[in-house]
């Protein structure tokens, strides 16, 4: 209580509401007051990034700022990331001392532990969190960006309070994000969820990881507008019109997404195809890992449930019935935020974590 009190004395929590009795006097729930601390989140993908700061209910304080910033082969994109997250700081306007800390998801092999990506090039001495904490005064946290996008919908999402998803991301790439057990799951060296790159083709198409026939080559988004373009060059009627591609993928991606949700028949094929093959790797998933869940996330998801019945229908036909008969599909509803919330779920529960690790030590002291 005296906890509580000091809390409430300074002004990090508020009474919110009481929970329901079990016979005696009805608790008090306390919550922390939304601008009592914020985190600066920041999503990126191998071509874009954004950048947000959110209070204590995930909300933007500014609007998200989101800019072009190509990972491959660029050595200085992390010194691009600080500068812009630098603006993004200055621009909201918030006391420094409220700011616990900067959460960033990334594409690649991500050694969170270490704050190391090996998939993106870095000129320096110092890992990528060991320079952006030194350049910004703040912690910093790195993940990869599907272990993200898992960890937000286990938290908020269409995964909380489930034991046991697998968390598709429908990107550039097709990542995967594992809950087990009611914990996010990064493998022995926190490279787990390479799901892009399960070799399922016979295509001969090579992939961006240099091997062919990988479920990348044919389910990205990339890959979506790439055929979406060829079809309309090959006489297959769209409500796309003759401006597509523009060339900038974003725009391509969203005109996609507003043609499915007019109908557009050209385009809901070519929807209901990819999702079909991501269906027949997520067969695997439910052998593999019997799932209570899987969830389709990330910015794909915005074309909506026009994914559900083609991976469903996957499911069906690839997967043993005994096995995929309680796994339920869903379609997130967090979506291209997902990824900033989840950056967001990082620094606290690095926070979390810290609080726990310094407290057995003064224990310990004492």
């Amino acid at each position: 209580m005296k906890v509580i009190e000091d809390l409430l004395d300074e002004g990090s929590i508020v009474e919110s509401g009481y929970a329901p009795s079990s016979g005696g006097r009805r608790p008090v729930i306390y919550a922390m007051r939304p601008d009592a601390m914020f985190v600066v989140s920041v999503a990126m993908d191998q071509v874009f990034t954004r950048i947000a700061l959110l209070d204590m209910e995930n909300r933007p304080v500014t609007p998200v700022t989101e800019f072009e910033l190509p990972l491959n082969h660029n050595p200085g994109a992390i010194a691009q990331l600080m500068e812009r997250i630098r603006e993004v700081i200055i621009a909201a306007d918030v006391p420094s001392e409220k700011i616990v800390g900067v959460g960033i998801g990334m594409p690649g092999f991500v050694d969170f532990e270490n704050g190391i990506n090996y998939s993106i090039s870095f000129n320096g001495n110092q890992t990528i969190t060991e320079y952006l904490t030194d350049a910004l005064g703040l912690p910093v946290y790195i993940d990869n960006d599907s272990s993200l996008i898992a960890l937000a919908e286990f938290r908020f999402g269409a995964a909380r309070d489930k034991k046991n998803v697998t968390v598709i991301n429908i990107g550039w790439g097709i990542g995967l994000g594992m809950i087990l057990n009611g914990e996010l799951f990064r493998g022995h060296d926190g490279f787990a969820g390479e799901f892009s790159h399960i070799p399922i083709f016979n295509n001969n198409k090579l992939c961006s990881c240099g091997k062919s026939g990988c479920l990348e080559t044919e389910a990205s988004l990339q890959v979506v507008i790439e055929k979406a373009a060829n079809g309309l060059r090959s006489g297959r009627l769209s409500a796309l019109g003759d401006g597509f591609p523009a060339g900038h993928a974003q725009e391509d991606w969203e005109s996609i997404v507003k043609a499915a949700h007019r109908g557009d028949r050209f385009v809901v094929e070519l929807l209901s195809k990819t999702g079909y093959d991501i269906g027949k790797a997520v067969a695997i998933l439910i052998h593999l890992m019997n799932p209570q869940s899987v969830v389709l996330s990330g910015r794909g998801t915005a074309a909506g449930k026009v994914w559900e019945a083609p991976v469903q229908q996957a499911l069906n036909e690839h997967s043993i019935p005994r096995l995929a008969a309680n796994t339920q599909l869903a379609i997130s509803t967090l979506g291209y935020q997902a990824e900033l919330i989840g950056a967001v779920a990082l620094v606290m529960e690095n926070k979390v974590k810290e609080y726990k690790l310094n407290h057995k030590k003064i224990r310990a002291f004492s």
